[in-house]
């Protein structure tokens, strides 16, 4: 279970369950997808989501 204590360190505990992050390169950003399966939102500054599984 992903936990975020001590709050406000930026620290997370585990990983993010039910989602994960796939790399678009049409638009260079990460893509985070959700539970369903369907994209939920992008990183507009290039780099990964923290926490999230990656997608192979």
């Amino acid at each position: 279970m992903a936990r975020n204590r001590p709050h406000g360190d930026g620290a997370r505990r585990g990983a993010v369950r039910k989602r994960s992050q796939t790399y678009n390169p049409a638009t260079g950003r990460w893509v985070k997808r959700g539970p369903d399966g369907r994209f939920m939102d992008g990183k507009s500054d290039g780099k990964p989501f923290k926490g999230v599984r990656k997608e192979r």
